[in-house]
Formats: C-alpha cells, sequence, structure tokens
C-alpha cells in the first residue's frame, strides 16, 4: 500500500469532509497534500499540482511564501492570541489602520470575524440593528440577488440563492426579497454587458421603491457571482445600485469575500463602480490563504449608531473567540506588504492576459457557450447545445471528468457544475497559465465527447451543480 493510500484509509476512517458526498471517495480517490510550494501542492508519494483554484479562492501569492512565514514565525513568539473584548494588540490595530486607508474613503471601522460566512452574519446583523437603534424596527429584511451565495451560516445561506446550498435548509431560512441578477450570461444576442446590466437593474428600482419601508440592506457579490458559476456582469450595476440605495435609504452591503484583494483586477471590487458600499465584506486572501480572518468594514454612521452609555444596551453584542487573532493579522499585513511592495495589481494585467490568450480557441468549441473573465477569474462553461446555451442535466457531472482528467496532469482544476474556471495565485507564471488552458481544453473535450446517460428526475432541483 502507497504513502497516498495509508493517508487516505486513515482519513476516510475518521473524518467528514466539506462540500463533499463522502461515497465519492469509494471510486474517487483522495489526495492527500503532505507539503505546497508557491502554485504547486505535493502529495506523499511526490506527485505535483498546480492549485489553480488557489485551494478554494483564498491563497494569492503562493503556498509557503517565504514572506508570509516569517511574519507568522515573528508573530507566534511574541503573542500568539488575546481576548479582543477589553484587549487589543498590535497586529490588529496596524491590520485595521491599513484597511481603513486602503478601502473607499468613509469606511473607517473594522470588526473581525472569523470566516466568510461569518463575516456575512455580522454585516447582516449589524444592518438590522442600526435601523433598530435609529427607532425604524420594520427595516429588518434583506435584498439579494438570484444565483447568489454568502455563505453557508442560516443568515447567510437565507441571502443565498443556489439550491444546492439553500433547498435542504428552506424552513429554517429568513424570509428576503430575491431580485433578479445581472448577469450577463443570460443577455439578448449583440446586447452589451453595460445594457445589459443597466436592463437587468430596473427589477431592483421596483423593488426598492416597494419595499424600502421594510428593507434593511441590499447585499450583492460585487461583479462575480461565485459559487453560481462564476457568472459576471458590468461595474454600472453597482453604481445605479448605490444611488437607489442612497435613495430609498437602504444600506448597501459588499461580500466581497471571494472577489477582494485584486480577483477582479483593481484591489476591491467596488472601486470599478467608483462606489462605497456601507459594509464591505472581507476574507479568504485577507491572510493570503494562510489563516482564518475576516473584516467587515464600515462608516462611522453605522458605529455612531452603536454607541452609548451601557444601560441603554445599543452596543453590538457579537463576538468570535478568536476574533482579530493575532497570528491572522500578522498574515494579513504580510499579505498587505506584498501587494504594496510587489505593484502586484499592475502585475496581474499581464497575466489575466495571458488567460485570456490561451483560452480564446475554446471560445469556437462546439460545447462551449461562453468564454468570460474578469480580472484574474476566467470561466468557460460547457454545454449540451452551443445555440440554444441548453445546459448539461446536473446529474451528469460532466465538471467532474474534467477535474479527474486535470488530476491525472498534474492540476487542481475543480469545476462547478459545468463551468471550469481559473482563479490561480497572483505568482503564476505565463507558462503555467498555457498547461492550465491545455488541461482545460483536453479534460472539456473528454467530458463533452463522453455520452453519459442518465435518469434525470423532472424538475428536481434544476438549479444543482457540484459545489466548487
Amino acid at each position: 500500500m502507497g504513502l497516498n493510500n495509508q493517508w487516505m484509509q486513515r482519513d476516510l476512517a475518521v473524518l467528514w469532509h466539506p462540500c463533499t458526498q463522502m461515497k465519492d471517495h469509494q471510486q474517487l480517490p483522495l489526495i492527500p497534500i503532505k507539503r505546497g510550494e508557491g502554485v504547486w501542492l505535493e502529495d506523499f508519494e511526490g506527485k505535483r499540482y498546480l492549485d489553480a483554484v488557489s485551494s478554494w479562492w483564498v491563497n494569492v501569492f503562493g503556498h509557503a511564501n517565504p514572506r508570509i512565514n516569517q511574519r507568522i514565525k515573528d508573530q507566534v513568539d511574541q503573542l500568539e492570541h488575546v481576548i479582543l473584548a477589553g484587549f487589543s494588540h498590535q497586529p490588529v490595530i496596524e491590520l485595521s489602520e491599513r484597511l481603513v486607508q486602503m478601502t473607499p474613503e468613509g469606511l473607517t471601522r473594522c470588526f473581525y470575524a472569523d470566516n466568510g460566512s461569518s463575516c456575512i452574519e455580522v454585516a447582516l446583523k449589524m444592518s438590522f440593528h442600526y435601523w433598530l437603534n435609529r427607532g425604524l424596527p420594520d427595516k429588518k429584511r434583506f435584498v439579494t440577488l438570484t444565483n447568489s451565495y454568502h455563505g453557508e451560516t442560516i443568515a447567510a445561506m437565507s441571502v443565498g440563492d443556489v439550491p444546492l446550498f439553500t433547498e435542504t435548509y428552506k424552513a429554517l431560512l429568513l424570509d428576503t426579497i430575491k431580485v433578479p441578477s445581472p448577469d450577463c450570461y443570460l443577455r439578448p444576442e449583440g446586447m452589451s454587458w453595460e445594457e445589459h446590466s443597466r436592463n437587468m437593474f430596473l427589477a431592483m428600482e421596483q423593488t426598492l421603491a416597494d419595499n424600502h419601508d421594510t428593507v434593511a440592506a441590499v447585499i450583492v457579490e460585487p461583479l462575480i457571482q461565485g459559487a453560481g458559476g462564476m457568472r459576471m456582469y458590468h461595474p454600472v450595476y453597482l453604481k445605479l445600485l448605490r444611488e437607489a440605495c442612497d435613495r430609498y435609504g437602504v444600506h448597501l452591503i459588499h461580500d466581497e469575500i471571494a472577489v477582494g484583494f485584486g480577483r477582479t483586477g483593481t484591489m476591491f471590487a467596488c472601486e470599478q463602480a467608483g462606489i462605497r458600499p456601507d459594509f464591505l465584506c472581507l476574507s479568504k486572501a485577507l491572510t493570503g490563504g494562510y489563516l482564518p480572518l475576516a473584516a467587515v468594514v464600515t462608516t462611522d454612521d453605522v458605529y455612531d449608531a452603536f454607541y452609548d452609555d451601557y444601560p441603554t444596551l445599543r452596543a453590538f453584542l457579537h463576538s468570535h473567540s478568536y476574533t482579530g487573532n493575532p497570528l491572522a493579522c500578522a498574515a494579513a499585513l504580510a499579505t498587505l506588504d506584498i501587494f504594496e511592495e510587489d505593484n502586484v495589481i499592475e502585475n496581474n494585467k499581464a497575466l489575466a492576459q495571458r488567460m485570456a490568450t490561451a483560452t480564446a480557441h475554446l471560445v469556437d468549441h462546439p460545447h462551449v457557450s461562453e468564454v468570460r473573465q474578469t480580472g484574474m477569474v476566467l470561466a468557460i462553461e460547457m454545454v449540451q447545445d452551443k445555440a440554444t446555451k441548453t445546459a448539461y442535466p446536473w446529474q451528469e457531472r460532466r465538471g467532474l471528468k474534467v477535474f479527474e482528467h486535470a488530476l491525472e496532469r498534474g492540476a487542481l482544476l475543480r469545476p462547478l457544475g459545468s463551468v471550469v474556471y481559473f482563479l490561480p495565485p497572483y505568482v503564476i507564471t505565463p507558462e503555467q497559465i498555457d498547461f492550465l488552458a491545455d488541461v482545460a481544453s483536453e479534460g472539456i473535450d473528454i467530458a463533452t465527447n463522453s455520452n453519459v446517460s442518465v435518469a434525470v428526475p423532472k424538475d428536481f432541483h434544476p438549479g444543482f451543480r457540484d459545489p466548487g
């Protein structure tokens, strides 16, 4: 029995993995990873895999980055953790100062959580509680986009709309208002992204006009709906939304957990619309992919609504044991140093262009309906019928065939259903991008040439897809 198999058997005896039907591992080998370096992950038998999805969208400067490693090592000898209620420490103060400095003007206060879902919960609770403290208790509903994803805790699921994650738990979820997504994949033939996004905003405008008295906030994933299949839209939608939220007295929450820190081509996606949300939710790449940390960056107006004498009970009583953990903050500070010192955003423009060039031939593939890109995120959508954009039945798991082929070739490509995507660390080289394009092309040929036949239940969860 090889080393990989030994570790796999030990794992399967005791672990329950996330977003996984564990029975799949009767046929699909689990891959134990021993070490990482740069874009590469290496298993216990020495085989390497190029991490094309940044280990679930978190890694930006490569595995075992020496600069981030050193910052954490220095910090662990000073302070590993301290309660953040009534106490503070240098890394969390410095990180907060830098986040306030680098985010849009007017975002002045940082509140920390442990992960993306918890970050969304903070923003939702904060918005509701703000209106309560301002004497408007009826403003307690949230508006969200169809096909959106904001996490897997209860309130975060409530403002999501990917059936795979929400359908089972419908009985537990909050009552939210869902507005059609500006997703440009669905635009009419010949219509630009901007025109389609403008047209789709009409539904949001009407929703806010009709419901603003009871709405606390609108929450969106700016520019890219990640778990919804890397669907993308034009920044003009965000500009129109900011104007409408101001007009109707509704908060705007930007979930930049997946798209912040350079993924869309700017440091934050909201910059492309020239706007400032009331709550900016950050996580994932915040620590370079090293440690769990999330931040909600908000305004003095929100902060002031909670600032009062204790007996008024207006304080925001929300906490996590590891809030503002010094080690995680140290990793985040090292990550921000690299952004600042290495001209990352500008350098990524060339990498993004190489991704576009390397995959351009797939536009003509008979079973590819679209190759779309925003910054350092590129998605390739496989379909049964190109002319009508008829999707493959989700039960056929075409993306799984791409995933399996990529593993054989030494790449970690984990599609979202029938959407193959690249979301690599920023230390990837042009040659490595070309390799990924070759692997993806081969995998798409294999996946779309096979005649998979499955029994498809009538309309049963038609929006389901393999999670990415």
